[in-house]
This record gives C-alpha cells, structure tokens and sequence, in this order.
C-alpha cells in the first residue's frame, strides 16, 4: 500500500469525482482508477458504489478513510518534526476548543503562552465538544480541549481545570427573588441550553435526569451569548452555565445565580488528543504549560 493511493482516495472521498480528483493531485484519471483499484483489491472490498450520477462511499471505505487521514498526518507530522530541530517550539499550532473554553478561558492562557513561545503560530477552532473531539480524531486540530469526557479509545483525555456550573435566569426571575431554592422548585420550568453535542447541555441533561426533573420547554441555542442575551432579556426560563460565562454578567447584576440548595455542579474540562501528537514539539510544549496552570 502506498501513501499516494491513500492521497488519492481520501481526496475522491471527500469531492466524490474522479475528475476533479485527477486536477486537485496533477495525476491523470486512469491513475485515479488504478489506486483505487489496487486499494479495493488489497483491502478485498468494495470502497465506493459508482451510478452515472453519483460516487458514494461504502461502510469499509469509511473505515479506511478515517484510518487513511490519520496515516497521512502520522507521515507529514514525521517527516516535519525530522526537518526541524528537536528543540525548537516554533511553525503552527492547531487547538480546538469547546464554547465555553474558547471563549472564555483559553484567550488569558494564550496571551502568556504566546510570549513564552513567540515563534509559535497559534490557530483557535471553536465548536462543541463532539466538533472538537471529530476534529482531533481525524488530525484537523492538534489537541482538542472538551467540557467533560470522550469515549473515544483512540485518544488521550487528560483533565486539567475543575469547572463549575450554576443555574442562572433573568434578574427578576421568580427564583432569583428567593433565598432559598429546592430541587422541587425546578420541576416544569422553561430552559435555555446549547444544542446537542455540546458538554455543557450534556451536563444539563445529566442534571435533569438523575434529579427526577419534569421540563416544561427547551429553547435550543448554540451560543453561550445568545443564551444570556435570551435570559437577560426576561424571558421566564432558566440556564445551567460555566462560571466562566456568567461572571461578567452576575456582577452588573444582569443576570442572578438561583441559590439552590444542597446542590453544586462542577465538571472536568479536558484536553484529548492523538498519542501520535504526543512527540510533536508544540503540542508537547502546550501539554506542559496547560499542565501547569492548574
């Protein structure tokens, strides 16, 4: 099996056209056909069901294609860290960061960390936790840091920050007006939360759950801002949100922590990334300094 028919199938796998695949690699066609062929027969199996109309991968071609991208990145992340010195924490570094980590925590972090390596590019990609974790599983970021854990077996999750969460509403929320709240009080209430894939509605959902809680509605936004922005602007509904989010807005008094009693939330934030990523310089570098904010 060689590289460049892994090249050419991921790239057919991701624009499904042989054509256009000969112009993106300089190759001709029938080089297209030919790796693709000698990559079915290796593997003994089908890996794109072709109509005159379309080009759509199989199940086993999934598999190969995940595993395709990986063994490329393994081979040009190699053959980078032999050309340059050992030593050196220098080029680009890819980070993918949850919501509430990339926009609230991590920006402080950089600040320091890009003048400890001022060589050093930095990229942020922001999404939920199931974006980001996608993302470092298949080498488009780096390292990954996710609100909670992954199951991904292929990975390392390591913690390094305790979050906690509060329940928060609108200042003249009927709750935030009580010195003391129940878990009772909570049942058949409006909520605002993120949208599915995100830690932080998991998190919420975890809460519901294992509390027994009757929800009247959710109201679903992929945004921590535009949840605040819904709450502060009275809607009689509340949220479960990172410290980190709220602080700004609890101490202009635009929104209030529901003082729940017996109850606190915290979680794990966590970086996960490749093993393969481990020797990389700049990862390495980032692990370190990460590792010692805690």
């Amino acid at each position: 099996m060689h590289l460049d028919s892994l090249k050419t199938f991921t790239t057919l796998a991701e624009v499904k056209n042989f054509t256009k695949t000969a112009d993106i690699l300089h190759i001709s066609q029938p080089s297209v056909s030919l790796h693709i062929k000698n990559l079915e027969k290796e593997f003994q199996t089908s890996l794109f069901v072709r109509s005159p109309k379309s080009l759509k991968i199989t199940p086993t071609g999934e598999i190969l294609y995940n595993r395709a991208k990986q063994i490329i990145n393994i081979y040009s992340q190699t053959k980078l860290d032999i050309l340059e010195h050992h030593h050196d924490v220098k080029g680009k570094l890819v980070i993918g960061a949850s919501f509430t980590i990339g926009e609230y925590i991590l920006p402080a972090f950089l600040v320091g960390f890009q003048k400890k390596y001022p060589d050093l590019d930095i990229e942020v990609m922001i999404g939920n936790t199931e974006e980001v974790i996608e993302s470092v599983r298949l080498f488009k970021v780096d390292i990954g840091l996710i609100e909670g854990q992954t199951n991904e077996k292929e990975l390392t999750v390591e913690p390094f920050m305790e979050d906690e969460l509060f329940l928060v509403s609108s200042a003249d929320h009927v709750l935030a007006q009580k010195k003391r709240v129940m878990i009772d009080d909570l049942h058949s209430r409006n909520w605002v939360t993120r949208e599915e894939g995100s830690g932080t509605r998991e998190y919420l959902e975890h809460v519901i759950r294992s509390n027994g809680l009757k929800v009247n509605s959710f109201l679903t936004i992929s945004s921590n801002q535009g949840i605040k922005g819904t709450l502060i602007s009275g809607m009689d509904a509340l949220s479960l949100l990172s410290r980190h989010v709220i602080d700004r807005e609890v101490q202009h008094h635009a929104l209030s922590i529901i003082p729940l009693q017996g109850h606190s939330f915290k979680r794990k934030l966590s970086m996960v990334y490749s093993p393969a990523m481990e020797s990389k310089m700049n990862v390495a570098a980032f692990i370190e300094s990460l590792a010692a904010e805690r």
